[in-house]
């Protein structure tokens, strides 16, 4: 006979039925968790900390450039650092329309000048909205074609608003190091024009502009030579790097001096057939094809290191240096009599 269940059974088995089938439902309903792919052949060539370096600069550029343009056009604006991101050339060039317009700037860094360019790019919105205030008008760009093709006026404008965008860009570097940027050139028709390697590691630092009636975006390019040279002069001029540095130098010649290494002096080499070395006995003489006073070659830890001549100090057999090698196993020598 089967069991009969009572009614509080009953209500506990569809409790946990309906607990159980709404556990699943939300299970199903967590979204897959997404993780970005690293590219491994094309390995990562600026740490995290140096990222985040180059956003407090522009941080603080973006203040700075934010000031400048509300002083210059007579509106309230606001600039604010949207993503700094580590790529290729070729992914923003592709992106770019057959109508952009890049800009051209040249870092001198020491009073030198660096040919390879830093490129900055605006998007048209922003930039006819800027032009029409300082031309007197309202700065209302809802009409403006996708494809908007800047005509001569237009780039003259261009070009004194972006003199001024690439003149203070050196300031926001002080915190760090004394740099200037010299503005270059404005290139109407980058796509047929090589200003970068497609294939060149670039850095870009995407800024979103806000004005009342429209917004855009500001980006500058900055290549990885560029960074490269900066981060260097950064780090060389660092004193706490250096001090730390001269620290830990002393504190690694500290345990090289306790440690202990292997002194062989050579005479020379030969070939002996088994034969001959069997019946080698005390008194008999091996030729080495040498003169007595050639130099012999002295091995530390199995690597040669000096040579020098054989003889005696305080009733012992020395060895005089003569000659000292650059590196283990290197065949150009360095002549230093001791």
């Amino acid at each position: 006979m089967p069991e009969v269940l009572s009614q509080s059974q009953i209500d506990a088995l569809l409790n946990s039925m309906n607990s159980g089938g709404e556990k699943a439902a939300q299970e199903e309903e967590q979204p897959e968790k997404k993780y970005r792919k690293y590219d491994f052949s094309n390995p990562k060539k600026f740490t995290k900390d140096r990222l985040k370096m180059l956003k407090s600069i522009f941080d603080n550029y973006s203040r700075v450039l934010t000031t400048r343009i509300n002083g210059l056009v007579h509106a309230t604006c606001e600039i604010g650092v949207e993503s700094v991101e580590e790529t290729t050339y070729f992914e923003f060039s592709n992106a770019l329309s057959d109508s952009a317009v890049l800009t051209t700037a040249h870092l001198r860094l020491k009073e030198e000048r660096e040919e390879t360019p830093v490129l900055l790019y605006a998007t048209s919105p922003i930039m006819v909205s800027m032009m029409d205030r300082m031309t007197g008008g309202s700065g209302d760009v809802d009409n403006l074609p996708d494809d908007y093709t800047y005509t001569e006026l237009d780039l003259k404008l261009y070009e004194v608003l972006l003199q001024d965008f690439v003149a203070m860009m050196g300031v926001t570097w002080e915190n760090y190091i004394q740099l200037d940027f010299e503005f270059g050139r404005v290139e109407n028709n980058p796509t047929l024009v090589q200003l970068l390697g497609l294939e060149e590691t670039v850095v870009i630092v995407d800024m979103k502009v806000s004005f009342p009636n429209t917004e855009g975006s500001f980006s500058v390019v900055l290549p990885e030579e560029i960074l490269t040279d900066i981060f260097a002069q950064i780090s060389a001029g660092n004193p706490a790097k250096k001090a730390n540095s001269e620290e830990n130098q002393e504190e690694i010649f500290e345990h090289l001096r306790d440690s202990t290494l292997e002194i062989r002096a050579e005479l020379a080499r030969t070939t002996l057939r088994l034969d001959d070395l069997y019946r080698l006995s005390v008194g008999d003489v091996i030729d080495l094809n040498q003169k007595k006073d050639s130099a012999l070659n002295l091995y530390v830890g199995g690597q040669r290191w000096f040579n020098g001549l054989m003889g005696v100090s305080e009733k012992k057999l020395a060895v005089k240096i003569k000659e000292v090698y650059h590196n283990a196993g290197r065949r150009g020598s360095l002549t230093n009599e001791q």
